[in-house]
């Protein structure tokens, strides 16, 4: 192995990217104790998405919804960025850095990646669908479901199940994934669609798409490069090898 790690096979090109793009999901964060959804252990192995996960099961029993997101929301803002997180945010030292993320815990801004695009949303982010109201509110609730000022109930500002993306951030999203030079594909399964598109879209452009993932998955054979490790260890190395 070179003294670049894994990523010696692609160093040069590493080392002349001005525009990298990353675009990550659940595995990088559950580094950090933040559970992921799917595969063992995952959140919908034990829940019912469809109670919980869209505005169907919100109308219907918005305080289950709450109680079950206002743990989830706790657990976040107990976490700490780990070291994926913090090389991804260093990376910025050595060329233009965006991060797409289907991860709704906001772990790389508070890692300090100064553009993130939240594919998926904020559970710290609340917002009304009544009046428009949002907000990030880091305290907990006196009572269940939350009430907006307007009247309204206040909900997380998440992307549940049957709805779409913010048209804004996905267009921006898109973007970036055409254009970026290198891409990094890091803890996620691409399983969830419109994101498991982006690295397409990057290949279109001639990027060099890489993926840093401890487990195979569906879209490992369209990679330039798979790195079969955790982000918290991987991800360091990266930055040595774009750095020198």
């Amino acid at each position: 192995m070179t003294r670049a790690g894994p990523f010696g096979p692609v160093r040069q090109r590493l080392r002349g990217a001005k525009r990298v793009v990353f675009v990550t999901g659940a595995g990088i964060s559950q580094e950090s104790g933040i559970p992921t959804f799917r595969g063992d252990g995952g959140l919908w192995r034990n829940h019912d998405p469809m109670k919980l996960a869209t505005i169907g099961a919100f109308h219907d029993d918005p305080r289950r919804v709450w109680e079950w997101y206002e743990e989830r929301r706790r657990n976040v803002l107990a976490a700490a960025p780990n070291a994926g997180h913090g090389a991804i945010a260093a990376l910025e030292e050595f060329a233009d850095t965006v991060v797409l993320t289907q991860n709704i815990d906001g772990l790389h801004a508070r890692a300090g990646s100064s553009e993130v695009l939240e594919l998926h949303g904020s559970i710290v982010r609340i917002r009304c669908d009544a009046c428009g109201f949002r907000g990030e509110i880091r305290e907990g609730f006196k009572a269940l479901p939350p009430a907006c000022g307007c009247g309204g109930i206040l909900r997380p500002d998440v992307v549940w199940f049957g709805e779409q993306l913010p048209r804004g951030v996905w267009r921006r999203a898109e973007d970036h994934a055409r254009r970026a030079e290198v891409m990094v594909v890091v803890g996620t399964s691409l399983a969830v669609s419109p994101a498991n598109m982006l690295p397409a879209y990057a290949r279109r452009g001639g990027a060099l798409v890489i993926e840093i993932n401890p487990e195979r998955t569906a879209m490992s054979d369209r990679m330039d490069l798979s790195v079969r490790r955790p982000a918290s260890e991987a991800l360091p190395e990266l930055v040595r090898a774009v750095g020198g």
